[in-house]
């Protein structure tokens, strides 16, 4: 059987930019109840960033290249994984790089719709 891999890194990419916070931390309560990390991993979120000599205050999005970045990114697409599960694609993903195996070019582009609308929508 032939098998096709549908890889929708671009678009994960492209969304860890506008990655909403509460929502985030909200996934995050779910399993941590320490206030005080809770209260370190917002302030990891909020830091802001430097762009040359501009200091930009961040609202949304992961912040990239930071140590927590991976498992914030991972918990965030937690939901991802339970959507590709329940609907039996078998795939690969860690932080912001995915693979999906699917049998066809088609189903592989209806796969990558899918997980687009679901990014854009859900999360």
């Amino acid at each position: 059987m032939t098998r096709f891999k549908v890889s929708p890194n671009s678009a994960i990419k492209a969304y860890f930019d506008t990655v909403n916070h509460d929502l985030l931390m909200n996934f995050i309560k779910q399993r941590v109840t320490d206030p005080w990390l809770l209260h370190l991993i917002r302030r990891f979120l909020t830091s802001g960033v430097m762009n040359g000599e501009l200091f930009r205050k961040t609202t949304k999005g992961i912040p990239q290249g930071g140590n927590l970045s991976p498992l914030l990114a991972n918990i965030y697409l937690n939901e991802l994984d339970k959507l590709l599960t329940q609907r039996g694609h078998q795939f690969v993903r860690y932080a912001d790089d995915c693979n999906i195996y699917v049998r066809s070019k088609r189903a592989g582009e209806r796969v990558l719709h899918n997980v687009t609308i679901f990014l854009e929508i859900k999360l």
